[in-house]
């Protein structure tokens, strides 16, 4: 049943959506418009008739080189309503929000990089881990974002969204940056492709440090190399790349707020300066593609390889009164996959049509995944050790059918099956585990009448829960446990609208709402899976993306939303850490004489940190700015600003008992947040050449 805000939103939501096509429909009957011919240039292809969804698009390479970036992961920013934000060490993955999740390190979002999964399933630290360190930003081209489960070809993990980045197979130009910053920030970039037999050879290096503002100094040490060979075009071709990166660090974890308010710590200090982190993975991937006549061959292989070794202490002195409450996650793991999809054209009583046929398979191998008690990142207990092997394997099948030139449909289904084997040092907890699951999807698309184009969609999905819980039947502490779905299954539904009735504007419009079985969450610090109850989520987005000339492009976008438990509890209803607003304005100028730049910022509203809401977060605003000049066709200079407006904010915000020395045995509640920086600069030299 929906609640009345759900359908006062909904009635008011279809009536937004109806009222472009009865004004449009009046209009043309009098002659008051004619719908003038767009064409929007700039750094988007969101255009009529491109998609299957309002909520999808795709962001090309001019914004992406355009927009200054604090770190990898806010590449997944350019997800309209997507922030990405820390609360520990660079050199761990982001915590990502989105469409009223608190994603943690990724569960509930995809995201590949050409064709390659970068989460990572029965992770030591987070189901569903999407760690970017490992890009090379600038080698980026074109990111193709898709919202909600309403698509065939998207499988485990993908039922807020997907976000699929494609890497350059050449460079018009070579090119080597260097930067440096505040806190003693450097890096150093260096990139290159050149013609090799019939194909292109490219290459690039990164290499980072950083210290940050902490007390503790960071001491980030990164390095990032890309090889890539390819041959052919866009109807024919193929490449073969590998990749490698290794990252070290020290890490600030959260704070608690008491102490902050006593004075026993400042803003950038922490608890246990001893937390940090190493990682390191290589990987070597395969994609061919050719297009005939009647239709696509897509083909992509790969194989990775990574490790690694996160201590955090969130509860200070809480469990080890003497030597504290750090631990050490570690993982090494082996994964390979294969992704294979076929489509024929075909026309049938004037109806044209596209058929689909995909297979996706991915195996896992992760031996040891480990949790240990650790003084000083010194091992001093072992609290579980697992060996795992996942396998998954996906089929599915897509129709797309024209059947007027104003209504085309796309009607698919899909199906997952996923095999579990645990080894665990708790005896109790080794065994094997398999399930399969269903997903079907259908979407509609009408129009486009003046411009404009309407959507409804529905789909069902699902992400996949850690393997340890599969078997689970016994806590670290010795209680007994039931295992966890393996498989939890979701629905979403959407409406919504992309306009561009006004000349150099791409405007979209989104209801939406997506049901969940289950929050399962995976306790990372406890190496167990606990389960929660079903939850909804709904909302609106509002996107705009508008060129006002050849030099200037306005970014405009907006998104709100709610997320309750679907079945009462006593402790309260409200989903903690669950985004309600999100909103962000962004100005890019390219080429404009010899100038470029921009800025840009964001809005992360204020969240519910415990079931009842009696306790919330703070919302962040932060404001990015870039003023870049270009000296000649081989050199520009860029200074890039981040938290221009100098806001002591949080990056993220928990509730929940940790204990100080000197406090009481069971611990405070409070509000524990990690920081964001202050304000800080880089400065970038770039050569081309």
């Amino acid at each position: 049943m929906l609640s009345n805000s759900q359908k006062i939103a909904q009635g008011w939501g279809l009536g937004f959506l109806l009222l472009p096509i009865a004004f449009s429909q009046a209009a043309e009957q009098i002659g008051i418009i004619q719908t003038p011919a767009v064409e929007v240039i700039g750094h988007y292809d969101n255009s009529i008739a491109t998609y299957n969804s309002a909520s999808s698009g795709q962001i090309t390479s001019g914004l992406i080189e355009n927009r200054p970036r604090l770190r990898n992961g806010e590449l997944l920013e350019f997800v309209p309503g997507m922030i990405a934000t820390q609360h520990s060490g660079e050199g761990k993955a982001n915590q990502y929000y989105l469409r009223g999740f608190n994603l943690d390190h990724g569960t509930d979002f995809a995201t590949f990089i050409d064709g390659m999964p970068v989460n990572m399933p029965s992770h030591a630290h987070g189901q569903g881990y999407t760690d970017l360190n490992f890009i090379i930003p600038e080698l980026v081209t074109r990111i193709d974002y898709k919202k909600g489960p309403y698509f065939a070809d998207e499988g485990d993990f993908s039922s807020a969204g997907t976000a699929r980045m494609t890497l350059a197979n050449h460079l018009q130009k070579g090119f080597a940056t260097l930067t440096a910053g505040s806190y003693d920030y450097q890096r150093e970039v260096v990139a290159d492709s050149m013609q090799l037999s019939a194909g292109n050879l490219l290459y690039g290096i990164e290499i980072n440090h950083k210290d940050g503002p902490w007390r503790q100094p960071e001491n980030l040490q990164k390095f990032s190399a890309l090889l890539r060979f390819s041959d052919g075009g866009a109807h024919d071709g193929f490449s073969v790349t590998a990749m490698a990166y290794k990252n070290q660090w020290n890490a600030t974890d959260q704070i608690p707020l008491r102490a902050l308010n006593a004075g026993s710590i400042r803003r950038y200090n922490s608890i246990d300066p001893s937390n940090g982190g190493d990682t390191e993975r290589i990987s070597l991937s395969f994609a061919k593609h050719h297009t005939d006549k009647n239709g696509r061959l897509d083909l992509n292989a790969y194989v990775v390889q990574s490790s690694l070794d996160l201590y955090s202490n969130f509860t200070y002195f809480l469990n080890d009164p003497e030597q504290g409450d750090q631990f050490n996650q570690s993982e090494k793991r082996q994964l390979a996959g294969l992704n294979l999809s076929r489509s024929w054209y075909t026309r049938i009583r004037n109806i044209d049509m596209q058929n689909k046929l995909g297979l996706q398979t991915r195996i896992d191998n992760i031996s040891p995944v480990a949790l240990y008690n650790t003084a000083s990142r010194r091992r001093t207990s072992l609290v579980r050790s697992d060996q795992v092997q996942q396998v998954s394997a996906g089929i599915y099948a897509e129709n797309s059918a024209q059947w007027t030139h104003h209504f085309r449909s796309v009607l698919g289904i899909r199906y997952d099956h996923y095999h579990f084997n645990v080894n665990s040092s708790i005896a109790d907890n080794s065994g094997k585990e398999a399930d399969g699951i269903i997903s079907p999807k259908l979407s509609l698309i009408f129009g486009p009448w003046h411009k404009t184009e309407y959507f409804i969609n529905y789909g069902k999905s699902f992400h996949s829960n850690d393997a340890r819980g599969t078997t689970q039947t016994r806590l670290t502490g010795g209680e007994i446990s039931t295992p966890v779905t393996p498989l939890v299954a979701t629905e979403g539904k959407e409406i919504g609208l992309r306009t561009e009735i006004i000349p150099g504007l791409q405007s979209s419009f989104v209801l939406w709402q997506l049901d969940l079985d289950s929050e399962l969450v995976f306790v990372g610090d406890a190496g167990e899976t606990e389960a929660s109850r079903p939850s909804r989520r709904y909302g609106v987005e509002w996107n705009n993306h508008y060129q006002l000339n050849n030099w200037m492009l306005l970014d405009i976008d907006f998104a709100a939303s709610r997320a309750k438990f679907r079945s009462a509890d006593t402790s309260g209803n409200f989903i903690p850490g669950a985004v309600n607003k999100v909103a962000s304005v962004g100005v890019t100028i390219n080429n404009w004489k010899n100038w470029y730049g921009g800025f840009h910022m964001r809005y992360l509203g204020s969240r519910p940190l415990i079931e009842d809401n009696s306790v919330r977060s703070k919302p962040t605003t932060l404001g990015y700015a870039r003023l870049g000049y270009k000296f000649d066709q081989h050199t520009s200079l860029n200074l890039d600003i981040f938290n221009v407006f100098n806001r002591k904010a949080s990056d993220i915000d928990y509730f929940y008992t940790s204990r100080l020395n000197g406090e009481p045995a069971s611990g405070v509640d409070d509000i524990h947040f990690h920081p964001v920086a202050p304000r800080n600069f880089r400065l970038s030299l770039n050569y081309f050449f």
